[in-house]
C-alpha cells in the first residue's frame, strides 16, 4: 500500500486516540492466567494484539469477543500447543509469552515474522534458564523453545538497558511459580513507564510484588492467583502523539479524546510545550492549541528545537524527530541505541527518510541530531516496514511542498490501523493506494 499525502494549510475537529497498545496486550495475557472470566473493554484491534490473543487461545484460553469488548477465562493449567506460536512481528507478544510458557504443560515452540528475528531475545532466555526453566533460542533470536510445565521460582538477573519487555514478562509469569522469585535488573531499567504499567496490571489482578523505587529489584512471592478484573482500555499517547505532532506542524488546533493522564508516553506533551505549542489536558483529553497564518507559523511562534533523552520514551523518537524538522536551531535526541533493534534500524532508517524531505540529519552510535531546512519538499520515503517511522514521514508529508508518497505504508496497521482515515478525519489531503 502507498499512501499518498498533499500539503495541508489547515487540520480541526475531534477524534478518539486508539487505545494502548501496550495496556491491551498486558491486560490479554494477565486474563489467560487468571482461571475465572475477566473483562477487556476497548482493547485495540491492531496486528500485535491479535497475534497475542491467538497465542494465548492456543495456550487454552477462551476467548470470547463481542462488539468493543473481550472475555478471557485462563485454563486450569496452561499446555502447550501441538504447533508452534506465531507472533507475526510482535516483540511483545514474543517476550511476554516466553516466560508464560514456562507454565505450559509440554513443549513450546515460539515462532516470529522476518522482521521480529531481527529481535533479540537472549538475556530473556538467560534469565529463565538461571530459574530452572529448559529452554533455548537461536543464537539469542526467535524461534524459541520452551520445554514447560512449572515455574520453580528462585534469584535471576537481567540487563535493563535491551528491553523492559524482558522483565514484564517476567513479572507476569513468577506469580504462578512454586516459590518467590527474585529479579535483580542489572542496569538502569529503560522504559520505566511501561514497567509501572505491568505492576498497575498485576495489582488489579490482587497480584503482589515488591518492589524498590528504580524498579531494580523485584520480590514476587509464588503460589499466587490471578483474581478476576474489568479493564478498560485508555488510548495510546504513542500513537496519539502522531496526531498531535500533525496539529503542531500545521498550525492547527485539534482535540484527542480518551487519553488518561500519567500513561506510558504521555511525556509527549511536556516536549511539545518545550518546543512551543499550547497543550491543555482536562476530562481525559488533550486539546492541541497551535496559532498559525495561512502558509505557515508567524516568525514570532516558531516551533524551537529541544534535547531529549528517549531511554523512557524510545517510541516517541521518530514523531519529536519529525517536528525538529520544523523547529529552530537543533533538535537533539539522546539515549537513543536501542532504536537500532526495532522494526528497522530506526535510528539509521529515520535519518535516511527525513534526509529526504530536506532535513539536516547527524546520528552516532547513540543520538540523532535534527536541524530544519527552509522549506520541507515533498518526497517518496520507504517505511522500511516500521509503523512509526510511516506515521511520521505522513505527517510530515502535509507540511512539506508537492506530494509527498509512502511505501509500504500498510505497516502501520501493526499499531494505528486507522491512522490515515483519522488523518483524512481532521482535514488532511491523504490517499492511500
Amino acid at each position: 500500500m502507498r499512501a499518498v499525502i498533499e500539503n495541508t494549510p489547515r487540520l480541526g475537529g475531534r477524534l478518539r486516540a486508539p487505545s494502548s497498545k501496550s495496556f491491551s496486550h498486558r491486560a490479554i495475557i494477565a486474563a489467560t492466567l487468571c482461571r475465572e472470566t475477566t473483562r477487556i473493554i476497548a482493547p485495540l484491534d491492531c496486528d500485535d494484539v491479535s497475534a497475542t490473543l491467538r497465542a494465548c487461545r492456543m495456550l487454552g484460553a477462551r476467548v470470547e469477543e463481542r462488539r468493543n469488548e473481550v472475555s478471557i477465562t485462563g485454563p486450569v493449567k496452561l499446555r502447550a500447543p501441538s504447533k508452534g506460536i506465531d507472533c507475526g512481528e510482535s516483540a511483545s507478544t514474543l517476550r511476554f509469552l516466553t516466560p508464560v510458557a514456562a507454565l505450559a504443560q509440554g513443549r513450546t515452540v515460539i515462532l516470529s515474522g522476518p522482521q521480529l528475528l531481527r529481535r533479540p531475545v537472549g538475556p530473556l532466555v538467560a534469565a529463565l534458564r538461571k530459574l530452572g526453566v529448559d529452554c533455548v533460542s537461536s543464537a539469542g533470536y526467535p524461534p524459541v523453545i520452551v520445554d514447560g510445565g512449572e515455574l520453580a521460582g528462585g534469584v535471576t538477573s537481567i540487563r535493563g538497558d535491551v528491553s523492559s519487555q524482558f522483565v514484564t514478562g517476567l513479572l507476569l509469569a513468577a506469580p504462578l511459580a512454586e516459590a518467590q522469585t527474585e529479579i535483580k535488573v542489572t542496569t538502569r531499567l529503560e522504559s520505566r513507564p511501561y514497567a509501572s504499567l505491568t505492576l498497575d496490571v498485576l495489582r488489579s489482578h490482587e497480584i503482589v510484588v515488591e518492589t524498590t523505587r528504580g524498579l531494580r529489584h523485584f520480590v514476587v512471592p509464588g503460589k499466587q492467583r490471578y483474581k478476576p478484573a474489568v479493564h478498560t482500555i485508555p488510548g495510546d499517547y504513542s500513537s496519539a502523539s502522531f496526531l498531535m505532532a500533525a496539529a503542531v506542524l500545521t498550525g492547527s488546533s485539534i482535540i484527542i479524546e480518551n487519553l488518561v493522564p500519567n500513561q506510558p508516553d504521555s511525556m509527549i506533551m511536556s516536549l511539545l510545550r518545550q518546543m512551543g505549542t499550547r497543550i491543555e489536558e482536562a476530562d481525559n483529553q488533550v486539546q492541541v492549541e497551535a496559532k498559525a497564518e495561512a502558509g505557515g507559523r508567524k516568525e514570532n511562534e516558531r516551533l524551537t528545537g529541544i534535547e531529549v533523552d528517549a531511554r523512557d520514551i524510545p517510541d516517541l523518537v521518530p514523531v519529536i524527530a519529525a517536528v525538529g524538522c520544523r523547529a529552530l536551531g537543533e533538535t537533539r535526541i539522546v539515549g537513543a541505541k536501542r532504536l537500532r533493534i526495532k522494526e528497522s534500524n530506526r535510528l539509521s532508517s529515520l535519518g535516511q527518510e527525513l534526509k529526504k524531505f530536506g532535513a539536516n540529519v547527524t546520528e552516532d552510535d547513540d543520538s540523532l541530531t535534527v536541524e530544519a531546512p527552509s522549506t520541507l519538499v515533498g518526497t517518496r520515503v520507504d517505511s522500511h516496514g516500521d509503523h512509526r517511522i510511516a506515521m511520521a514521514c505522513s505527517v510530515l508529508g502535509l507540511v512539506s511542498k508537492g506530494t509527498t508518497e509512502v511505501e509500504n505504508a500498510e505497516c502501520v496497521s501493526k499499531s494505528y490501523p486507522k491512522f490515515y482515515e483519522d488523518l483524512m478525519h481532521l482535514g488532511g489531503r491523504v490517499s492511500v493506494r
